[in-house]
């Protein structure tokens, strides 16, 4: 789950990580408060969406006086950002963060992710701050030191000091950035993240570190024990669909094919969308429905696959391991009853009770195909779809 940039600024407040002082405002009215609060003579108005690219898309502007403020606010609230990370469908902005800017001497870059080579996280740091990391790891890799953070979040004396000689800090400049790499280690593992990045932090002329820009990613399965961070969540910045699916417990990402799946397990999904287009077909979703699938994850992941109007037909593609076929085969039907299918719908079935399963299904009286394998039901499902 992602956050918004002040989201993960308050976060990182909480481990003694300097950030400006902004406000989140929606409407112009809000705005104008905002500007009386902080005093704001000029300020940074920067759209809180979740993606990264904001600036070159025009989601980040300064304005030189409390009148500018407003202006941005008007335009840019509503506005449809797109960037490269959002596709040509881009994400609304509903949210802005104001706050003044602060005078840059130099920017610089902190981050820590997951390593799954070395199978746990790592710090990375540069003293080239404001570009994006890839670019830096392609174009100047020297200019990057990565280091082990160990599972308590701690770093040890060296690798703070090594940062400090790595970024160029000295005196109280390298006091204050130790304390910052410190926190960001220790936030990065405390609140189960998948990124955490500063970027810039910048050297004020007055030699201050402050994080200006922030983004916090944390891993879907650990929200069960951030309850706090999963209340971030904003549905404004996902598709509906998404958001319905995680009502119901399902695994769903929208795709641009028009064969809509349904599969039990990750990895099967992965390989059922894999012979869809070996078989000439596009896939126009992910869709998990879970090993324990019930009738209402059925209907509903039905539901949310019919709510793309690309769908032209359906693969169902369930292994029934712990789950009896009997009990994924009734499921289907009873979605069927549900719901008026108007597309083909290919099943294919196989473990646990399959026979029964399948006798159930082509009794049923419904318009289902019924396939044998998975390289027949690419088959039907493709050939459904062009028809």
């Amino acid at each position: 789950m992602n956050t918004h940039e002040y989201q993960a600024k308050e976060i990182l407040k909480k481990y003694g990580i300097p950030v400006p002082e902004g406000v989140v405002v929606t409407t112009r009215e809000e705005a104008e408060q905002a500007i009386d609060k902080l005093g704001l003579e000029s300020s940074l108005v920067k759209a809180q969406v979740h993606t990264g690219g904001r600036g070159k898309a025009g989601g980040v502007k300064f304005a030189k006086n409390p009148g500018e403020i407003l202006e941005h606010v008007d335009k840019m609230l509503g506005m449809k950002l797109v960037t490269n990370q959002t596709g040509p469908e881009g994400v609304v902005v509903h949210q802005l963060l104001l706050y003044a800017p602060e005078d840059i001497a130099k920017e610089y870059y902190l981050g820590a992710v997951i390593d799954r080579q070395a199978g746990h996280a790592v710090l990375i740091v540069s003293p080239e701050g404001g570009m994006e990391i890839e670019e830096i790891a392609e174009k100047t890799p020297e200019k990057l030191l990565k280091l082990p953070i160990r599972f308590d979040g701690k770093l040890r004396g060296y690798q703070k000091l090594r940062v400090a000689r790595f970024m160029g800090w000295e005196g109280d400049v390298a006091k204050q950035g130790m304390k910052i790499v410190e926190g960001l280690a220790k936030a990065f593992i405390d609140t189960d993240a998948s990124l955490l990045e500063i970027n810039p932090l910048i050297l004020t002329p007055d030699d201050r570190l402050v994080a200006v820009d922030a983004k916090l990613g944390v891993d879907d399965n650990a929200l069960f024990r951030q309850k706090a961070i999963a209340e971030l969540f904003d549905p404004t910045q996902v598709p509906e669909a998404e958001v319905r699916a995680q009502e119901f417990d399902l695994a769903y990402v929208a795709l641009e094919g028009n064969i809509g799946c349904m599969v039990n397990g990750a990895g099967l999904a992965m390989a059922t969308m894999d012979i869809i287009d070996h078989h000439g077909g596009k896939p126009a979703n992910f869709l998990d429905v879970g090993g324990s699938a019930t009738e209402e994850k059925v209907a509903e992941g039905f539901k949310i696959i019919l709510s793309d109007p690309n769908v032209k037909a359906i693969l169902v593609n369930i292994f029934g391991g712990i789950m009896s076929c009997v009990t994924l085969a009734g499921g289907v039907i009873a979605a069927m009853g549900q719901l008026e299918l108007k597309v083909p719908l290919v099943v294919r079935l196989e473990g646990t009770n399959v026979d029964n399963g399948k006798k159930m299904l082509a009794d049923s009286g419904l318009n289902i195909i019924v396939a044998e394998d998975l390289n027949d039901a690419a088959n039907k499902v493709v050939a459904a779809a062009t028809q």
